[in-house]
């Protein structure tokens, strides 16, 4: 396996091509408008990473081609209509992190329904793009398929990338769906000016959110201390480069959400993730507070005081 084609051309898609072209591997990077396509092969940079320069040896292209292995970076809520038109051949390593609004599917659920057979694996941990795109040090977590784990290293990992591999799928997953629904509540607390200690104490509940529902779900309660799990909290509840973050601190500063998605650069993938994981959450009895709080803010059904008073009187309990 040499060629790697990355499927989405965003501030993530790119810097993943370039990664996989620090670790040697022949590279396309697709976008699913032509013009775009065009456009990042007659500059050889992207708008979304400004001051990013892709070498030549990148093909960008417009049309979905076979590829050893196909790194999906594309939003959570479009994963199935992408993965539904893959050409053949080679595997697959998803890079969105989410739940599937109408079915509440994990990521690599999606997958398994619209590629049946193939392999596939999921790419999750403190990653933000800029940072990837510059070479900067960072670490991931690969987990599922064994071979697509294999792949996935070979492909992506040098000396300033760091991959670890991961046999639980779920709790990997579940971390990197999570995450996102928590920033927001981190965002909105800073926002608000409620201070760093009821941030922490936010994050930190959180944190056992993700770890209930990642074991209800068949996942194991450990992975969630890991990259995919703390790791990642850590680097989107306090990191102003994450979009969930900073819709937050909109949230908290008394915008509207509306309001925010309108002005806003980018997906904010906790907005359509919290709704999904409270349904998920339910269906498997497992308590998520602090993300339906978020859910029904973002969803307008209380407001940020309403949440927030709601949340401080809940029972005490032992930890």
């Amino acid at each position: 396996m040499n060629s790697v084609l990355v499927a989405g051309a965003g501030a993530w898609g790119t810097a993943l091509a370039l990664q996989a072209h620090r670790a040697g591997r022949q590279v396309t990077l697709w976008a699913r408008d032509p013009a775009r396509a065009a456009e990042i092969a007659a500059t050889r940079g992207n708008p979304r990473l400004p001051g990013v320069a892709l070498p030549p040896e990148i093909e960008i292209v417009a049309t979905l081609r076979p590829a050893g292995l196909t790194v999906l970076a594309v939003p959570l809520q479009h994963l199935r209509g992408i993965a539904s038109v893959l050409p053949p051949g080679g595997a697959l390593l998803c890079c969105a992190k989410g739940i599937e609004s109408g079915t509440l599917a994990l990521p690599l659920e999606i997958l398994a329904e619209a590629q049946p057979g193939r392999p596939a694996a999921v790419l999750t941990g403190p990653t933000f793009a800029g940072e990837i795109a510059a070479g900067l040090p960072a670490a991931a977590v690969v987990a599922g398929a064994d071979e697509v784990r294999t792949q996935a290293v070979a492909a992506l990992a040098t000396s300033s990338f760091r991959l670890y591999a991961s046999a639980d799928a779920i709790g990997a997953q579940v971390g990197g769906a999570a995450k996102n629904v928590v920033a927001i509540a981190a965002g909105a607390v800073i926002g608000a000016g409620l201070g760093e200690n009821a941030r922490a104490a936010l994050v930190t509940r959180g944190l056992a959110e993700l770890a209930r529902l990642a074991v209800a779900l068949g996942g194991r309660a450990e992975t969630v201390a890991g990259l995919s799990g703390l790791g990642d909290l850590l680097l989107t509840c306090t990191g102003t480069a994450s979009r969930n973050f900073r819709f937050g601190l909109a949230l908290g500063q008394g915008q509207t959400p509306g309001d925010i998605l309108a002005t806003h650069a980018g997906v904010v993938e906790g907005v359509t993730t919290a709704p999904a994981m409270v349904r998920r959450a339910t269906q498997a009895g497992a308590s998520v507070p602090v993300c339906a709080a978020v859910a029904a803010v973002v969803g307008g059904r209380i407001t940020l005081e309403q949440a927030m008073a709601a949340l401080l009187a809940r029972p005490l309990r032992d930890e």
